[in-house]
C-alpha cells in the first residue's frame, strides 16, 4: 500500500470520517422534532410536511449510486470536500428559507451531499484499513457515529428548536461542515492522479434516479390519493419502466453505474436487501416517536428531544456490541440476535404507547432494547456489505448498499406514515385514533424487521466471511 493509500494520522483521520457519518445521520433526523414549528411558520400542509424528511431521503437514495461512482472517478478526498461544501451551502439556504419550496429544495441538496459523502467514507474505510480486525474496529467507530447520530439528531433538534428556533437546526451545520472540509485537506491523503479515461454513466444515473424517485413518490402519495388512482398508477408504471431501462443500460454500457456482476457477490447482494429492510424498519421511528411525544403527550420540543438521549446512548452501546458479535459468534448469528433485539424493542414500544403513560416505565425499556438492537445491526450489516470486495469496486459497492438502505428508509417512511394516518382519516383530533395508527405502524416496522432476519437466516453465512484476524475465514 503506497503513501497515497494511507492515513498519515490514523486516529484523527478515522475521527474525521466518523464525523462525516455523524453529520449525515444528524441531518436526516435533526428536523423531526422541529417539524411542528417548521409547518406552522412556513405554512406546510399536514400531508406535505413529511416532504421535509422525504426530500432528503429521496435525493440521498436516488443519487447514491452516482455518488459512489463519482467518488471513484474524481478522487475520494475531492468528493469528501465537495460533499461537505454542499452540506454547508444547503444548510445555510435551509435556515434562511421563507417558503416550503425553498426548504424542501435545500433538504434535497443536503441529501445530494449525503449521496456523495456516505459511499465515499465507506470506501475510504475499505482502502485505509485492512480487512479483518482493523476494518471491523473502524466500522464499529463509523457505526457508532452514524447510528448514534440518528438519535442525537432528534435530541439536538429538540434542544435547538426550543432555545434558538427551527432555523438553527440548519445553521448549526454550516461551521461544522466547513471545518470538516478544511480538515480533509490536512488529514486525508491526496487523490492518486488517474491515467485511465474518466467515464460517468449518465443514462444509468438518469434512469436509476427516475425509477427510485417515482417509486418513492408513489408510496408517499398512495395513502392520500388512493393506490388505484390514475396518478399513483402512472407513477408506478413510470418507476417500473425506468428501472427496467436502468437494468438494460447497466448491462450494455462499458462503464456501468452499478456493475450487475456485483449482484452475484456472495455477501453484497444479501447485504443490500438487509440494509434496505433495515432502513424501512427503523428509519421512520423518529418520525413516529416525535408524533407520539408532541401530538399525544404534548411534550415541548426540548423535552421531546431529551427523550431520545437514552435511545442515542443505547445505539452507541449497540454498535460496540455488534463489532464484538461479529468476531465472537459470526456475522449470521450476530445479525439474527441484533435484529431480534430491535424487533422486540419496537414491539414493546408499540404495546406501551398510551396518552398518559410514564416515560421511565412505559417507553424507556422499549427504547433501550430497540437502540441496542439497531446499533448492533448497523455495524454488522456494513461489515457484510464491505467484506470481500475488490479495492476498485469498494466505492460503488458501498454506494449500492447505502443506496439500498436509503431507498428502504424512504419507502418505509412513506409506508409507515401511511399506516399511521390511515387510522385518523376523518377523525382529526382523535387521540385514540392517532395512538391506534402509531401502534399499527410500529408493529408493521417490527414485521419488516422479521423479514430482514429471515433474509439473514437464508442468505448470510453460507460462505465464509472474514470477520477478524483471530477468526479465520
Amino acid at each position: 500500500m503506497n503513501h497515497s493509500q494511507t492515513l498519515k494520522y490514523q486516529g484523527a483521520g478515522l475521527a474525521l470520517l466518523a464525523t462525516a457519518q455523524f453529520i449525515i445521520a444528524v441531518d436526516y433526523n435533526i428536523v423531526y422534532v422541529a417539524l411542528p414549528s417548521i409547518g406552522s411558520v412556513l405554512g406546510f400542509s399536514a400531508r406535505h410536511l413529511q416532504w421535509v424528511i422525504s426530500a432528503y431521503a429521496l435525493a440521498f437514495g436516488g443519487f447514491m449510486l452516482l455518488g459512489g461512482r463519482l467518488g471513484d472517478v474524481i478522487g475520494r478526498r475531492r468528493a469528501f470536500i465537495v460533499a461537505m461544501l454542499l452540506y454547508a451551502a444547503a444548510s445555510l439556504s435551509g435556515g434562511l428559507a421563507a417558503t416550503p419550496a425553498v426548504l424542501v429544495l435545500s433538504r434535497a441538496v443536503q441529501g445530494l451531499g449525503g449521496a456523495l459523502l456516505f459511499p465515499t467514507t465507506l470506501a475510504m474505510i475499505g482502502t485505509f484499513f485492512a480487512e479483518g480486525a482493523p476494518r471491523n474496529r473502524a466500522l464499529t467507530v463509523m457505526g457508532a457515529a452514524g447510528a448514534s447520530g440518528g438519535a442525537s439528531g432528534a435530541l439536538l433538534g429538540g434542544l435547538i428548536t426550543s432555545s434558538m428556533g427551527w432555523n438553527w437546526t440548519f445553521f448549526i451545520n454550516v461551521p461544522v461542515a466547513g471545518m470538516a472540509a478544511v480538515a480533509a485537506l490536512i488529514l486525508l491523503p491526496r487523490d492518486t492522479p488517474r491515467t485511465d479515461p474518466i467515464a460517468v454513466d449518465i443514462p444509468g444515473a438518469v434512469t436509476g434516479t427516475a425509477g427510485v424517485s417515482l417509486l418513492v413518490l408513489a408510496c408517499i402519495e398512495g395513502p392520500e390519493l388512493g393506490w388505484l388512482s390514475s396518478a399513483v398508477l402512472t407513477m408506478l408504471a413510470g418507476a417500473v419502466a425506468s428501472i427496467a431501462a436502468f437494468l438494460i443500460v447497466e448491462r450494455r454500457t462499458a462503464a456501468p453505474l452499478m456493475p450487475l456482476r456485483l449482484l452475484r457477490h456472495p455477501t453484497l447482494a444479501p447485504a443490500m436487501l438487509i440494509t434496505s429492510l433495515f432502513g424501512a424498519a427503523f428509519g421512520a421511528q423518529y418520525y413516529l416517536l416525535t408524533e407520539y411525544l408532541q401530538a399525544v403527550r404534548h411534550d415541548a420540543p426540548s423535552s421531546a428531544g431529551l427523550a431520545f438521549l437514552p435511545f442515542a446512548l443505547a445505539i452507541v452501546a449497540g454498535t460496540k456490541i455488534g463489532g464484538r458479535l461479529a468476531s465472537r459468534i459470526g456475522l449470521r448469528a450476530g445479525l439474527i440476535v441484533s435484529l431480534a433485539l430491535g424487533i422486540g424493542g419496537q414491539t414493546l414500544v408499540a404495546l406501551s404507547l398510551s396518552p398518559d403513560g410514564s416515560y421511565a416505565s412505559h417507553l424507556l425499556p422499549g427504547f433501550l432494547l430497540d437502540g441496542i438492537g439497531q446499533g448492533a445491526t448497523w455495524t454488522l450489516m456494513w461489515i457484510a456489505a464491505t467484506s470481500g470486495i475488490a479495492a476498485q469496486d469498494r466505492g460503488i459497492a458501498s454506494g449500492m448498499a447505502s443506496s439500498a438502505q436509503q431507498i428502504g428508509a424512504a419507502l418505509g417512511l412513506a409506508l409507515l406514515v401511511g399506516v399511521a394516518t390511515s387510522f385518523t382519516a376523518g377523525r382529526d383530533g382523535d387521540v385514540e385514533a392517532l395512538l391506534d395508527g402509531l401502534r399499527a405502524a410500529f408493529l408493521t416496522a417490527a414485521a419488516i424487521g422479521v423479514l430482514a432476519a429471515l433474509v439473514v437466516a437464508l442468505r448470510v453465512g453460507r460462505r465464509p466471511v472474514p470477520l477478524a484476524a483471530n477468526r479465520p475465514a
